[in-house]
Protein backbone atom coordinates (compact mmCIF):
# COMPACT_ATOMS: atom_id res chain seq x y z
CA UNK A 1 0.00 0.00 0.00
CA UNK A 2 3.20 2.24 0.77
CA UNK A 3 3.82 1.70 -2.71
CA UNK A 4 0.09 3.66 -3.46
CA UNK A 5 1.15 6.80 -2.09
CA UNK A 6 2.06 9.85 -3.50
CA UNK A 7 5.76 11.53 -2.12
CA UNK A 8 6.00 14.92 -1.12
CA UNK A 9 7.99 15.23 -4.23
CA UNK A 10 5.21 13.54 -6.33
CA UNK A 11 2.77 16.33 -5.51
CA UNK A 12 5.03 19.54 -6.27
CA UNK A 13 5.03 18.04 -9.84
CA UNK A 14 2.73 19.51 -12.64
CA UNK A 15 0.15 17.25 -14.05
CA UNK A 16 0.82 15.32 -17.38
CA UNK A 17 -2.34 16.32 -19.26
CA UNK A 18 -2.81 14.68 -22.31
CA UNK A 19 -3.86 17.28 -25.31
CA UNK A 20 -7.27 17.16 -26.73
CA UNK A 21 -8.34 17.30 -30.31
CA UNK A 22 -9.26 20.64 -29.96
CA UNK A 23 -5.93 21.21 -28.86
CA UNK A 24 -4.54 19.94 -31.68
CA UNK A 25 -6.71 22.10 -33.78
CA UNK A 26 -6.10 25.40 -32.11
CA UNK A 27 -2.24 24.85 -32.56
CA UNK A 28 -2.71 23.80 -36.35
CA UNK A 29 -4.59 26.91 -37.08
CA UNK A 30 -1.75 29.13 -36.21
CA UNK A 31 0.71 27.16 -38.07
CA UNK A 32 -2.11 27.76 -41.17
CA UNK A 33 -1.96 31.39 -39.91
CA UNK A 34 1.98 31.68 -40.09
CA UNK A 35 2.67 30.26 -43.20
CA UNK A 36 0.13 32.25 -44.56
CA UNK A 37 2.00 34.98 -43.32
CA UNK A 38 5.50 33.95 -44.53
CA UNK A 39 6.80 32.83 -41.01
CA UNK A 40 6.69 29.55 -42.55
CA UNK A 41 7.96 27.44 -45.39
CA UNK A 42 5.81 24.55 -46.70
CA UNK A 43 8.48 22.30 -45.57
CA UNK A 44 8.27 23.59 -41.87
CA UNK A 45 4.63 23.52 -42.03
CA UNK A 46 4.73 20.19 -43.10
CA UNK A 47 6.86 19.10 -40.62
CA UNK A 48 5.45 20.84 -37.29
CA UNK A 49 2.37 19.42 -38.53
CA UNK A 50 2.78 16.38 -38.12
CA UNK A 51 4.52 16.77 -34.76
CA UNK A 52 0.93 18.66 -33.39
CA UNK A 53 -0.52 15.63 -34.65
CA UNK A 54 1.39 13.13 -33.04
CA UNK A 55 1.63 15.01 -29.97
CA UNK A 56 0.18 13.80 -26.86
CA UNK A 57 0.70 15.90 -23.81
CA UNK A 58 -0.36 19.64 -23.67
CA UNK A 59 3.02 20.31 -22.45
CA UNK A 60 4.54 19.78 -26.02
CA UNK A 61 2.26 21.96 -28.01
CA UNK A 62 3.23 25.39 -26.84
CA UNK A 63 7.29 24.56 -28.17
CA UNK A 64 5.69 24.35 -31.67
CA UNK A 65 4.66 27.55 -32.13
CA UNK A 66 6.09 29.50 -29.57
CA UNK A 67 8.17 31.10 -32.03
CA UNK A 68 4.59 32.77 -34.27
CA UNK A 69 3.44 35.72 -32.64
CA UNK A 70 0.24 34.71 -34.35
CA UNK A 71 0.16 31.72 -31.29
CA UNK A 72 1.13 34.37 -28.68
CA UNK A 73 -2.32 34.05 -26.60
CA UNK A 74 -2.68 30.51 -27.45
CA UNK A 75 0.75 29.57 -25.68
CA UNK A 76 -0.24 31.53 -22.65
CA UNK A 77 -3.33 29.53 -22.50
CA UNK A 78 -1.82 26.20 -23.08
CA UNK A 79 1.23 26.69 -20.81
CA UNK A 80 -1.14 27.90 -17.74
CA UNK A 81 -3.41 24.73 -18.66
CA UNK A 82 -0.41 22.35 -17.95
CA UNK A 83 1.10 23.96 -15.00
CA UNK A 84 4.22 25.53 -16.79
CA UNK A 85 5.41 28.64 -14.92
CA UNK A 86 6.30 31.56 -17.26
CA UNK A 87 8.06 33.55 -14.96
CA UNK A 88 10.77 31.42 -15.14
CA UNK A 89 11.05 30.27 -18.95
CA UNK A 90 12.95 31.85 -21.61
CA UNK A 91 10.12 31.57 -23.55
CA UNK A 92 7.57 33.03 -21.61
CA UNK A 93 9.92 36.41 -21.40
CA UNK A 94 9.70 36.23 -24.99
CA UNK A 95 6.28 36.01 -25.18
CA UNK A 96 5.82 39.28 -23.04
CA UNK A 97 8.39 40.78 -25.23
CA UNK A 98 6.47 39.91 -28.05
CA UNK A 99 2.88 41.19 -26.72
CA UNK A 100 4.52 44.28 -25.55
CA UNK A 101 5.19 45.08 -29.41
CA UNK A 102 1.66 45.29 -30.78
CA UNK A 103 0.85 48.36 -30.87
CA UNK A 104 -2.77 50.01 -29.08
CA UNK A 105 -5.25 50.50 -32.62
CA UNK A 106 -6.99 53.84 -33.19
CA UNK A 107 -9.17 55.07 -36.03
CA UNK A 108 -7.55 56.58 -39.08
CA UNK A 109 -8.13 59.89 -40.41
CA UNK A 110 -9.15 59.49 -43.92
CA UNK A 111 -12.41 60.09 -45.49
CA UNK A 112 -14.86 57.29 -45.24
CA UNK A 113 -15.71 54.96 -47.79
CA UNK A 114 -19.27 54.10 -48.83
CA UNK A 115 -20.69 51.47 -50.73
CA UNK A 116 -24.02 50.21 -52.22
CA UNK A 117 -24.71 46.82 -53.21
CA UNK A 118 -28.29 45.93 -54.88
CA UNK A 119 -28.77 42.68 -56.28
CA UNK A 120 -24.93 42.79 -57.16
CA UNK A 121 -22.40 44.03 -55.78
CA UNK A 122 -18.23 45.38 -56.82
CA UNK A 123 -14.91 44.46 -55.99
CA UNK A 124 -13.11 47.52 -53.42
CA UNK A 125 -10.21 47.97 -52.28
CA UNK A 126 -9.67 50.52 -48.83
CA UNK A 127 -6.80 52.79 -49.18
CA UNK A 128 -4.68 53.51 -46.10
CA UNK A 129 -6.07 56.32 -43.62
CA UNK A 130 -9.85 55.44 -44.01
CA UNK A 131 -11.43 56.32 -41.20
CA UNK A 132 -14.31 53.98 -41.28
CA UNK A 133 -16.87 51.96 -44.45
CA UNK A 134 -20.48 52.42 -44.35
CA UNK A 135 -21.87 49.93 -46.16
CA UNK A 136 -25.43 48.92 -47.43
CA UNK A 137 -25.93 45.86 -49.20
CA UNK A 138 -29.38 44.14 -50.22
CA UNK A 139 -29.55 40.95 -51.59
CA UNK A 140 -25.97 41.41 -52.82
CA UNK A 141 -22.63 41.95 -51.84
CA UNK A 142 -19.61 43.66 -52.97
CA UNK A 143 -16.20 41.67 -52.51
CA UNK A 144 -13.79 44.30 -50.01
CA UNK A 145 -10.43 44.10 -49.52
CA UNK A 146 -8.27 45.65 -46.50
CA UNK A 147 -4.82 44.75 -47.51
CA UNK A 148 -3.77 48.57 -48.04
CA UNK A 149 -5.45 50.02 -45.10
CA UNK A 150 -4.88 47.93 -42.64
CA UNK A 151 -1.62 47.56 -40.70
CA UNK A 152 -0.01 48.32 -36.97
CA UNK A 153 -2.29 50.37 -34.46
CA UNK A 154 -4.62 50.84 -37.31
CA UNK A 155 -8.34 50.15 -36.22
CA UNK A 156 -10.92 50.23 -39.22
CA UNK A 157 -14.85 50.31 -38.40
CA UNK A 158 -17.05 48.67 -40.70
CA UNK A 159 -20.74 49.27 -40.68
CA UNK A 160 -23.19 47.42 -42.66
CA UNK A 161 -26.55 47.20 -42.87
CA UNK A 162 -27.43 43.75 -44.90
CA UNK A 163 -30.59 42.22 -46.04
CA UNK A 164 -30.36 38.85 -47.79
CA UNK A 165 -27.32 39.12 -48.51
CA UNK A 166 -23.64 40.43 -47.35
CA UNK A 167 -19.90 40.88 -48.27
CA UNK A 168 -17.12 38.83 -48.68
CA UNK A 169 -14.45 40.86 -46.94
CA UNK A 170 -10.27 40.11 -47.37
CA UNK A 171 -7.92 40.82 -44.47
CA UNK A 172 -4.27 40.49 -44.09
CA UNK A 173 -2.91 38.36 -41.78
CA UNK A 174 -3.08 39.38 -38.17
CA UNK A 175 -5.67 41.64 -38.12
CA UNK A 176 -8.05 40.77 -34.96
CA UNK A 177 -11.61 40.79 -36.11
CA UNK A 178 -14.16 41.96 -33.80
CA UNK A 179 -17.81 41.49 -34.43
CA UNK A 180 -20.18 43.70 -32.89
CA UNK A 181 -23.04 43.51 -35.17
CA UNK A 182 -26.94 42.63 -34.70
CA UNK A 183 -27.69 39.50 -36.90
CA UNK A 184 -30.91 38.08 -36.77
CA UNK A 185 -31.78 34.53 -39.25
CA UNK A 186 -28.40 35.46 -40.35
CA UNK A 187 -24.21 36.12 -38.72
CA UNK A 188 -20.45 36.71 -39.56
CA UNK A 189 -18.56 33.86 -40.66
CA UNK A 190 -15.08 34.95 -39.81
CA UNK A 191 -12.52 32.35 -40.97
CA UNK A 192 -9.86 30.84 -38.28
CA UNK A 193 -6.90 31.92 -40.13
CA UNK A 194 -8.74 35.51 -40.82
CA UNK A 195 -8.15 36.35 -37.13
CA UNK A 196 -5.06 37.32 -35.85
CA UNK A 197 -3.40 38.70 -32.56
CA UNK A 198 -4.26 42.47 -33.47
CA UNK A 199 -0.33 43.02 -34.49
CA UNK A 200 -1.48 43.85 -38.36
CA UNK A 201 -4.57 46.09 -36.65
CA UNK A 202 -8.31 45.58 -35.50
CA UNK A 203 -11.56 45.41 -37.71
CA UNK A 204 -14.73 46.26 -35.57
CA UNK A 205 -17.61 44.60 -37.71
CA UNK A 206 -20.90 46.39 -36.85
CA UNK A 207 -24.73 47.22 -38.21
CA UNK A 208 -27.43 44.73 -38.71
CA UNK A 209 -27.84 41.77 -40.69
CA UNK A 210 -31.21 40.53 -40.95
CA UNK A 211 -30.98 36.66 -43.06
CA UNK A 212 -27.76 37.70 -44.12
CA UNK A 213 -23.68 38.11 -43.24
CA UNK A 214 -20.16 38.85 -43.85
CA UNK A 215 -17.37 36.38 -44.52
CA UNK A 216 -14.09 37.52 -43.65
CA UNK A 217 -11.53 35.73 -45.15
CA UNK A 218 -7.50 35.77 -45.76
CA UNK A 219 -6.44 37.84 -48.20
CA UNK A 220 -4.94 34.68 -50.73
CA UNK A 221 -3.07 37.82 -52.27
CA UNK A 222 -1.61 39.29 -49.37
CA UNK A 223 2.20 38.72 -48.42
CA UNK A 224 4.38 39.78 -45.31
CA UNK A 225 5.64 42.48 -47.96
CA UNK A 226 2.39 44.29 -48.37
CA UNK A 227 2.62 45.40 -44.30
Amino acid sequence: MSDLVPSAGDSDRPRKLRASDQDRDAVLDVLSSAHASGRLDPTELDERQEATMATKFLAELPDLIDDLPEGDELVARLRAEAGIDLGNGTSGTALSHRRKHIPPATPGTGKPVYDIAVLGGSAKTIVAGTSKVETYALMGGSEIYLHEVMGPGVELRLTNVAIMGGHDIYVPAGVKVIDNTVNFLAGNDVARNASGDGSNGTLILDGFNLMAGHDVKLDPNWTPEDR
